[in-house]
């Protein structure tokens, strides 16, 4: 079966493997360090990382996480434990034990594969003082801990269970079944379990990496965008297998050494956020790297100057630079460009809705906006996800009678369909990529015990598009030193959710009902009076 040929709702992540061995099995699937892969040895592996996984227990719909940086054996893992039948929790590899604790006991994960060490903190290690009574076993996918049970041993546990049964299993899982169930931050200031299909996923991302990138077989592409995300996750290696491309894994950002892959292992592919392009651009060394290889890329999130494209493509050799829209509830796409598409309307718009989908701009009366004028961006369609993991109150919020998931962002189409962007109808912000939500900041700060009230914001930030402003009320007697609090926020929050600055102020302003004013706040951080 051919790739225009298939029909991706249809299909399963297991089967999308097994397509890609039957159709590449002497090319390259994944490329990490001495690592190295063709899809018929990846199919191999994940046979007998899904063997382990059945010997362990896991059975069909069990949630199963992941905490690690990007490599070879995170996908190994990830599709593993599909091909089993369970379900892929994806932990950001920047949270503190306690946040990753919230993520395994909400989902009630029965295995997590995590590492021993990655930049300077024992993940394995960290999580053994949390109380998670349903975690049942930790596996080091690299590293060691005598908290989990290292990734060779866990493996060798599964010649118990014959390839038979592995398969059996596999050719189970259907195209309605969980693929995922990715966290992602929310208003009420605790993460929220988004559920998706294996078909759905499949779809989206079928048409993402053909349609919109134009990924192909043979293309090399760096991974930069981490794993636990849509980007790095769906965007990234699952659409590495739906075309028949190589994944090269790559777990730390750093400019000199993405730039010296690039012609090293002849990268053609390189998405990310605009600060990567940005950092590679104002690389004071970069004409000293051979960038020739690179062909596409594709970048969102944050605000894309026109000029950055064209800077993209005249100064690092790209062909197609595409931009698009999606948050996790849409599997990750809602919208994208085509490499067709001028520079302007690459860097302006996020593109059109993906075919077979729905997208409307609503206006707060709940009529839909003329083409010009804003609205809030609703959704429809086999993109939308299934729900908030037991959370029914949460998704009916979302998703209302007809269908439409309203996500909350305020954008204005075009004449064309193309949507832009303008406004966040959350407090959301985005700093380098990284969604941050305000709520959930705030409900870690208070943590502290000096702190009486505090409130968050995202203010402009030369490099990372956003950065969050704190606001913060001590609690009586007690003194707060600003830099002391980013300091104490470094160390008990991820490093993306850290305010940049905190201004200690007596009261936070607050309207009639007690809700806090963050217009008032944003009018603060402008003028710098109380």
């Amino acid at each position: 079966m051919t790739n225009e040929e298939t029909a991706w709702d249809a299909m399963t992540i297991p089967r999308t493997l097994s397509r890609a061995a039957a159709l590449w099995p002497d090319a390259i699937a994944v490329e990490d360090a001495d690592v190295r892969f063709t899809f018929a040895q990846l199919a191999s592996e994940v046979e007998r990382a899904a063997r382990a996984c059945l010997a362990a227990g896991i059975e069909r719909g069990d949630r199963v996480a992941i905490w690690a940086p990007n490599s070879w054996a995170w996908e190994v893992a990830a599709l593993a434990l599909q091909s089993a039948g369970a379900v892929l929790v994806t932990l950001n590899t920047r949270f503190k034990a306690h946040e990753a604790a919230y993520v395994l006991g909400k989902s009630r994960a029965r295995l997590l594969f995590t590492v021993g060490d990655f930049v300077g903190m024992n993940y394995a290690d960290t999580i053994a003082g949390e109380d998670l009574p349903k975690l049942e076993r930790v596996v080091t996918l690299a590293g060691t801990s005598k908290n989990a049970q290292p990734w060779s041993e866990f493996v060798a546990g599964g010649e118990r269970v014959s390839a038979a049964t592995a398969r059996e299993r596999a050719a189970s899982v259907t195209p309605d079944d969980l693929s995922d169930i990715l966290f992602t931050s929310g208003t009420t200031g605790f993460p929220k379990g988004v559920m998706t299909a294996h078909g759905q996923n499949l779809r989206v991302f079928d048409a993402w990496s053909g349609l919109g990138l134009g990924l192909r077989a043979g293309d090399r592409y760096l991974i930069v965008n981490p794993y636990f995300h849509a980007f790095g996750y769906k965007a990234g290696w699952l659409s590495c297998l739906i075309r028949g491309a190589t994944a090269l894994p790559h777990a730390v950002f750093d400019v000199p050494a993405v730039l010296a892959r690039i012609g090293r292992d002849r990268v053609s592919v390189l998405p990310g956020p605009p600060t990567l392009y940005q950092s590679i651009l104002a690389h004071p060394d970069r004409n000293k790297y051979d960038l020739s290889c690179l062909r596409l890329a594709a970048t969102g999130a944050a605000a894309v100057p026109v000029e950055m494209v064209r800077r993209m493509k005249s100064e690092l050799g790209f062909e197609t630079v595409i931009t698009a829209y999606g948050l996790t509830e849409s599997c990750g796409t809602v919208s994208l460009c085509t490499p067709g598409d001028d520079p302007e309307t690459i860097a302006n718009t996020c593109g059109k809705a993906l075919a077979g989908t729905e997208v409307k701009c609503v206006r707060a009366d709940g009529s839909e906006a003329p083409r010009g004028e804003p609205g809030e961006v609703w959704v429809r369609g086999y993109n939308v996800m299934r729900g908030y993991f037991e959370d029914a109150a949460e998704t009916a919020k979302a998703i209302d009678a007809g269908g439409w998931l309203h996500t909350g962002d305020i954008a204005v189409m075009d004449a064309r369909g193309y949507l832009r962007i303008t406004d966040r109808i959350k407090d959301m912000y985005i700093y380098g990529g990284f969604n941050c939500y305000p709520a959930e900041i705030e409900n870690l700060i208070y943590k502290h015990p000096g702190i009486a009230q505090v409130a968050v914001i995202g203010v402009p930030h030369e490099r990372q598009g956003e950065i969050g402003m704190a606001f913060v009320v001590p609690a009586p007697g007690a003194t707060i030193e600003p830099n002391e609090l980013v300091k104490w926020c470094r160390a008990n929050m991820a490093n993306y959710k850290v305010p940049g600055s905190v201004r200690i102020v007596s009261a936070l302003p607050l309207n009639a009902s007690g809700k806090v004013l963050k217009t008032e706040l944003r009018k603060m951080a402008v003028s710098g009076r109380e």
